[in-house]
């Protein structure tokens, strides 16, 4: 743990909203002049820390900016979703830093993420639109104990957190379209994209990236998105922190995912149709060059979408565009 962490847990947990540079250099074990320059740091950053030589130092506001050290203090202990944190100021792809780290043999549970994209993607290879300081741009290295087969439970488990977190976060309620989308009130507010690497039987990682829509203006959306996305700040009226949302987000895939490490993974299907769109509908799903039509009846065990098709046969679908029918 960092000295800006442990400085920044001592400030958040003052009983009377402020504690002495005496204290944090005992509590700290370093020197009161040590202490001093990582709050000049912080409040370099943006940090507003207010120094009284009778009180000591106060945390009065924070910056609406992703820093490493600030969001595993405002998180805490997590079981495996974001015990290390890692933030770029630009980066091609939160996934493509991933896929390096996973490679090199990084544990799970890292976290990486990104004040701005310059080639963000979505499903099928889409462009993911990623304005600076404006959306949670984010990748998550999992290495679960999971057949190949079984990997869509994370996407589902994903969305439901992803609900949540926003949810709590804005009182806004968010719908689910399967498999990837969340939405308010019709439109495209966030997005998942899973990436696996897997032997025949086993896992050998999973990449999860997400992309959320925070701050963003309509103007910040290229004019063919404009009609089909949106934001949390557009349908609020009002910014959202995007580092509390953040930690949110985390924290509510830690949840999910130990679920889905201990085999409760029809409770989180079970959630994902209560807040789902798609679940009893008649929709058509192209899959590569492949239209499929029917009614989507309800998840499988592995997280598939059990559609019935307008020939009467049950089909498992784990990818695909849905398109609901009217």
């Amino acid at each position: 743990m960092s000295l800006d962490v442990q400085i920044l847990n001592a400030l958040r947990g003052a009983r009377d909203g402020a504690v002495s540079g005496a204290d944090l250099s005992q509590k700290l074990h370093v020197s009161r002049a040590a202490v001093w320059a990582r709050i000049e740091d912080l409040r370099s950053l943006g940090y507003d820390i207010e120094a009284s030589p009778h009180r000591g130092y106060r945390l009065l506001g924070t910056p609406d900016v992703l820093h490493a050290d600030d969001l595993l203090s405002r998180l805490g202990k997590t079981k495996v979703i974001g015990r290390d944190i890692r933030v770029f100021e630009e980066t091609t792809s939160t996934n493509d830093v991933i896929e390096k780290l996973a490679r090199d043999g990084v544990k799970e549970g890292v976290v990486v993420f990104a004040e701005s994209q310059t080639r963000g993607r979505g499903r099928l290879g889409r462009k993911w639109t990623s304005p600076a300081k404006r959306g949670l741009w984010l990748s998550i290295l999992l290495r679960p104990d999971l057949r190949p087969q079984d990997a869509t439970r994370l996407t589902v488990a994903s969305a439901t957190a992803l609900r949540r977190a926003i949810e709590s976060q804005t009182g806004l309620k968010p719908d689910i379209k399967w498999p990837n989308d969340i939405l308010i009130y019709g439109k495209k507010v966030a997005g998942i994209l899973t990436e696996m690497s897997a032997e025949l039987d086993h896992v050998k990682y999973v990449i999860l990236g997400i992309g959320v829509d925070v701050n963003l203006s309509q103007g910040d959306f290229p004019p063919e998105l404009r009609k089909v996305a949106t934001s949390l700040k557009a349908e609020l009226g009002k910014p959202v922190s995007r580092p509390e949302l953040a930690v949110a987000v985390l924290r509510e895939l830690d949840h999910d995912y130990a679920r889905i490490a201990s085999g409760q993974f029809a409770t989180v299907a079970d959630e994902w149709e209560e807040h789902g769109t798609t679940i009893g509908q008649e929709v058509t799903i192209r899959t590569g060059d492949r239209r499929i039509r029917g009614r989507a009846e309800s998840l499988g065990e592995d997280g598939a979408l059990l559609l019935r098709t307008e020939h009467g046969h049950l089909e498992r679908i784990i990818g695909g565009d849905v398109t609901l029918e009217k």
